[in-house]
């Protein structure tokens, strides 16, 4: 059972990962820095949340030699309040963006900076959702079968496409809940997570992650001929 929680005190921060190196798309620069329609597809991620009245403040966690590049994008986006830098794995870039939140119970949006679509339809149900939950997850349901294979390629299990489902950003939380998921999860020798959603699964697993609708136009960016479709989606 959810509990109705008061947002009054509470701000609504975006977190923008932009780290990541884009190994897998083959350009001279990542991704989240190539120009798409007039802009990088990182500044067209910075727009749908400045624009969104739900959203108070933005932060972006980058790397270090992408630090000026981004601080100098951002200078024109009046809710963006801090440019950090990350670390290697993903999950150090969301305890970079921890550090410098403010205390207390805000509401925090991490998103992948190359989901470019993301709509104010998406940001507006998260946000509904974590006045009644404390974590929450963007996803749309599976349109294909997906298999479980084992060692030599071969099937092993079909999975029940009705309980499947792809997930995307943003994952919101109460920030007190995902401190406290990473306060506990850095104390495992064996902490490896690959997404905040599943810190907070992992080590507070009574908290429920309530899904919620994504978009299919939501899309991440990892090869070339996503970006044909983000110039068609903009």
């Amino acid at each position: 059972m959810t509990k109705q929680v008061d947002m009054q005190d509470s701000k609504v921060i975006a977190i923008l990962l932009a780290g990541g190196s884009g190994s897998r798309f083959g350009a001279d620069r990542p991704k989240q820095f190539l120009e798409v329609n007039g802009c990088t597809v990182l500044e067209h991620s910075i727009k749908a949340f400045n624009r969104s009245s739900l959203v108070d403040e933005i932060v972006i966690v980058t790397r270090q030699d992408f630090i000026l590049e981004v601080t100098s994008i951002a200078s024109a986006y009046p809710k963006v309040k801090h440019v950090c830098t990350g670390g290697k794995e993903r999950y150090h870039s969301t305890l970079s963006a921890l550090e410098v939140c403010y205390s207390g119970d805000n509401i925090l949006l991490i998103h992948d900076a190359v989901r470019p679509l993301v709509s104010e339809n998406i940001i507006k149900r998260c946000v509904e959702a974590l006045n009644e939950y404390d974590a929450v997850g963007v996803a749309v349901p599976s349109t294909d079968t997906i298999v479980r294979v084992d060692a030599n390629e071969c099937i092993v299990e079909s999975l029940p496409r009705v309980a499947l489902r792809n997930m995307q950003t943003p994952q919101g939380f109460r920030q007190r809940v995902l401190r406290k998921a990473f306060d506990i999860g850095l104390q495992d020798p064996c902490f490896a997570p690959t997404d905040d959603c599943g810190v907070v699964r992992t080590y507070l697993p009574h908290v429920p992650i309530r899904i919620v609708e994504g978009e299919v136009t939501n899309i991440k960016i990892t090869y070339p001929k996503d970006l044909e479709m983000i110039r068609g989606g903009r």
